[in-house]
């Protein structure tokens, strides 16, 4: 679909043939728009990353708890922004220890609930906790949530461990059988968040709720046409399709009169929708997360570096000659245990780019990463054992000064993951009592 079609929907919702295929908007933001000096208090963002195929734990876990803590080699990235990041240690998803292979524990590493195993369309997950402070806070800005990844939705079943693959190219869940649609396209997301900071007349929400309308009268009349096995994928998607209902509707609420960006952009720092590689497809997604929250476009925001069992060529790293699963199942190969530890350490330089490009955002007395909370985690703590126990973890930024920052915390053995969410809610504004199998906010994490 052409530029100049896709900006008459607002959101760029982009629903290509039989298939249902939803492709939502790709940016190397050279410009991010011109600060504007605002009197009001400086919002506080979350955003939660994913790392596939987990992390191997004597390159990745410091010794010494604290604040003089030593940087291991997965974790030397950080290190002009250490201040910034909090390592956390012994922390694990309980819910997922008696499952098989990756689903189990990758699909609920933001929402800490028991998948419900099956090959169809009768998803049962959790609802994540990115979604619990969108439903708290996401009235406040023109998206309530910003999901993004870099692979389409994997479709079918794997037959090894009995899960459909859905499972694993999701990990924001609105509800417990609605996973949100995940947007691939760089362009199309700076142009979504473009025409959300424009502002979207009530007209424009119509034409929204329109394009979904008639998408799904047509999939119903092909779900009419199509095999068993056809019909579970369909259905499986047209789940997340559903998802993207609500969120059209926001300009019509009256929140919407009181809201302004914080930032303005322009079309012309638009990114390619076609990056040249696996780094500059990351590196824009990441950029379109720092364009949203420092245009106070959303508050929420989630990315998937891969689906689950991603097998994403790093050959262009040096060192690297397979594929990232394959070498997550080093079995203590020295090359191949060489090559996972590059992967790794791959993955937390792209997460330090993206806390240092929120660290050089001004706002207020700070900046754009002082007023975050951006969780980098995966659900495994060694690939070759699909291990759900101490998980590597990550925090940066300050949650507007709620969050102590700069140190290593441990804790006991199997602490609830959950607690983590528990107290990033509370820092966001929008405290929950209970998230799945918690037994409070995470201890030492809060200024108090």
């Amino acid at each position: 679909m052409p530029a100049s079609r896709a900006l008459q929907i607002s959101r760029r919702a982009l629903l290509r043939g039989s298939g249902v295929v939803l492709g939502l908007p790709w940016l190397e933001a050279t410009a991010l728009g011109n600060r504007r000096t605002d009197p009001r208090p400086s919002p506080v963002r979350i955003a939660g990353l994913y790392m596939p195929n987990g992390a191997y734990p004597a390159s990745w876990t410091p010794t010494a708890a604290g604040r003089d803590f030593e940087l291991t080699p997965s974790l030397e990235p950080l290190a002009d922004i250490r201040q910034q990041v909090t390592v956390l240690s012994n922390l694990w998803n309980e819910q997922a220890k008696d499952g098989d292979g990756h689903y189990v524990k990758e699909s609920s590493i933001l929402t800490c609930a028991r998948i419900k195993k099956t090959q169809g369309a009768d998803l049962r997950n959790g609802i994540s906790f990115d979604q619990i402070a969108a439903s708290a806070r996401g009235h406040l800005t023109p998206l309530p949530s910003l999901e993004l990844g870099v692979t389409p939705v994997a479709v079918g079943n794997d037959a090894v461990v009995g899960y459909t693959r859905v499972y694993g190219s999701h990990i924001s869940w609105s509800t417990p059988t609605t996973p949100l649609a995940r947007e691939l396209n760089p362009r199309a997301v700076y142009e979504r968040l473009f025409r959300a900071a424009q502002g979207s007349s009530a007209s424009e929400a119509g034409l929204d709720s329109l394009l979904l309308d008639r998408v799904l009268q047509d999939a119903k009349r092909l779900r009419k046409r199509l095999g068993s096995s056809d019909r579970a994928r369909l259905d499986e998607y047209l789940a997340s399709v559903r998802s993207l209902e609500e969120r059209v509707q926001w300009s019509t609420r009256t929140e919407r009169s009181n809201w302004e960006p914080l930032t303005s952009l322009d079309l012309r720092d638009a990114p390619t929708e076609r990056p040249s590689s696996h780094l500059e497809h990351v590196r824009l997604m990441l950029d379109m997360i720092a364009v949203a929250f420092q245009s106070d476009t959303t508050r929420v925001a989630t990315f998937m570096f891969g689906n689950a069992v991603s097998n994403i060529s790093f050959r262009f790293l040096d060192g690297v000659t397979s594929g990232h699963h394959d070498v997550s199942h080093h079995a203590n190969e020295e090359q191949k245990l060489a090559e996972y530890k590059i992967i790794n350490r791959w993955h937390v330089e792209q997460y330090a780019y993206l806390l240092r490009r929120l660290a050089d955002m001004p706002e207020g007395e700070g900046s754009v990463l002082d007023n975050s909370m951006i969780v980098f985690a995966s659900a495994l703590s060694d690939g070759q054992k699909h291990d759900p126990h101490k998980l590597p973890v990550l925090l940066g930024g300050k949650g507007g000064g709620r969050i102590d920052s700069g140190q290593h915390l441990i804790y006991g053995e199997d602490h609830p993951l959950a607690n983590l969410y528990v107290a990033l809610l509370e820092a966001f504004g929008a405290p929950a009592e209970r998230f799945a199998d918690s037994t409070g906010p995470l201890r030492g994490l809060l200024v108090s």
